[in-house]
């Protein structure tokens, strides 16, 4: 663990996941500021600080999805890896869709869903029909 820890210090920063137990929080807490604006600092809420890691590690490799909504109403997700298939993407962008559509709160008015695109890392975004992922 002291190696990575080196390692993310010096900028190194390939890394999609870093899921931590509770006991090395102290020792990875000293990397926020390398890891807090790449969101990959280990969260509680996130279920990246957990001690069941394998659990965790297993959740991670399944696609779990995972989205945070900035302070003006934007949700940022990620819905899979190159290595998936297009079959996956689609069902974990399906069922991303879905997710934000049930939370919904009851109270709320207009339309919900405004817009929508698509885009893989560092590349142009792909406007998406929201009609068409409302039904």
């Amino acid at each position: 663990m002291d190696e990575f820890i080196t390692k993310i210090e010096g900028g190194w920063v390939d890394i999609d996941v870093i899921i931590a137990t509770p006991a090395v929080m102290p020792k990875i807490g000293k990397l926020g500021k390398v890891l807090g604006p790449r969101n990959l600092m280990p969260n509680p809420k996130t279920g990246t600080v957990t001690n069941d890691v394998a659990a965790a590690v297993n959740e991670v490799k399944g696609g779990k999805i995972a989205f945070k909504v900035d302070k003006t109403g934007i949700v940022h997700a990620s819905i899979g890896r190159i290595s998936f298939s297009p079959e996956k993407l689609a069902e974990n962008s399906t069922e991303l869709i879905n997710a934000i559509i049930k939370l919904k709160p009851s109270t709320a008015k207009g339309t919900y869903l405004k817009g929508a695109s698509m885009a893989s890392t560092m590349s142009p975004g792909i406007a998406l029909d929201t009609k068409s992922l409302m039904n």
